[in-house]
């Protein structure tokens, strides 16, 4: 089930990242660069910080084929996605719910404490956005006010309360991956956001 869920985050990152080149007008080498750090990036970054290399997708080559074959495929069929380019924090948010429960289970399965074990889900969601965004020459989400790495937090957070009951393994990571994908859904359609620092000057 992690593989599947694995995969398809992979799919929801990496057109994620096509849309975000295609609307800096960059080339097929950027493009698919772009997909791919958007795709691999929080992973790569996990897997590092727990020792666990060579990285994934570096033994499996299926993640290097779906973020080409996710690339090519948006890229064909970009003017029947193009409508997408203003919803395209949809394949973030599906994105992000998944690759939330992926970071938790490698930290779990490297014995380490609840708490890192959400820090890092919560990295593997995010920071292949972090890496997009950078090199798109944008702020990237994760660090403006949108509840973006808020909802991954309290996605992990559900996670181990939702595994105290009495209920199937599989349920718990829907449940979880659910309210990751529902709060930031929430978030953005009624516009609520972390509280601001900065007030705007009036002149």
């Amino acid at each position: 089930m992690f593989f599947i869920i694995d995969i398809l985050g992979t799919i929801a990152f990496a057109i994620s990242g096509v849309l975000v080149a295609l609307n800096k007008r960059m080339d097929a080498f950027g493009i698919l660069i772009i997909a791919f750090v958007t795709a691999i990036g929080g992973g790569t970054l996990r897997d590092l910080l727990i020792g666990n290399t060579p990285v994934s997708w570096m033994l499996n080559m299926t993640y290097v084929y779906v973020v080409i074959g996710s690339t090519v495929i948006a890229i064909v069929l970009r003017s029947k996605i193009d409508y997408l380019r203003t919803h395209l924090f949809l394949f973030d948010t599906i994105g992000i719910g998944l690759y939330t429960l992926i970071g938790i289970d490698k930290g779990l399965g490297a014995g380490l404490h609840p708490i890192i074990c959400i820090a890092l889900g919560t990295m593997t969601a995010c920071f292949g956005g972090v890496i997009r965004d950078i090199l798109c020459n944008e702020i990237p989400v994760v660090f403006r006010k949108e509840i973006y790495a808020t909802a991954c937090i309290m996605g992990g957070v559900s996670y181990f309360l939702l595994r105290k009951l009495p209920i199937q393994e599989d349920y718990v990571f829907l449940g979880s991956g659910l309210i990751v994908i529902v709060l930031r859904l929430l978030a953005v359609r009624f516009k609520i956001s972390l509280p601001s620092f900065y007030r705007d000057e009036v002149s």
